[in-house]
């Protein structure tokens, strides 16, 4: 028994060396050991707008689960970043802020771009809405701050995510649009590092 502190002594000067090489190895080789690869290969998803009659249809998306979400009350859940909705004639997104629920949740407007000018997020908090309807039209892209999340190591952050208009059907209740979503916390990129 009195020998097996020195003996986890005598290792640990072996482990050390052994992370360290490692390390210096994967440095030596360009690569980072904590980077994140991720693709900025748009998914595409169909939203229906809450003012559609029936019921279960799903109306909400979850960007950083990249889940759509049943609203059958506004206040029902706070697992979505932004609701669909129609409202003087027009598709507008719906922060979970618009309803008086507290969320992290935003959005902000680009508009005159494409999905593939958009590199990164505002950094001016000022241009995110956090408690407005904000309507849909094409040739504009729409930065999403999500809710907060619990990150790899414990932290609270936030993702952001871009999305294009595919298609704005009014009298359908239906809006289809593309996005990429950057799955690093906190980071306001929009395109993955080279």
């Amino acid at each position: 028994m009195m020998h097996a502190p020195e003996e986890t002594r005598a290792r640990w000067p072996g482990a050390v060396a052994l992370v360290v090489a490692l390390l210096m190895g994967s440095a030596a080789c360009d690569s980072d050991p904590f980077s994140f690869d991720w693709s900025d290969a748009p998914d595409t998803v169909l939203l229906y707008s809450l003012a559609r009659p029936e019921l279960n249809l799903v109306s909400a998306f979850n960007f950083f689960q990249r889940l759509p979400v049943r609203i059958e009350a506004a206040a029902a859940t706070g697992t979505w970043d932004a609701a669909v909705d129609t409202e003087n004639g027009q598709i507008v997104l719906v922060p979970p802020g618009a309803f008086g629920l507290p969320s992290a949740a935003r959005i902000a407007v680009l508009d005159g771009m494409s999905l593939d000018d958009v590199t990164k997020a505002p950094t001016d908090t000022l241009v995110y809405i956090a408690d407005e309807r904000v309507p849909v039209r094409t040739g504009s892209v729409y930065i999403v701050k999500t809710n907060r999340q619990r990150g790899s190591f414990g932290s609270t952050c936030v993702y952001y995510a871009k999305l294009e208009p595919v298609t704005i059907d009014v009298p359908g209740g239906t809006f289809t649009f593309r996005y990429v979503i950057n799955p690093i916390c906190n980071s306001q990129d929009l395109v993955p590092p080279n």
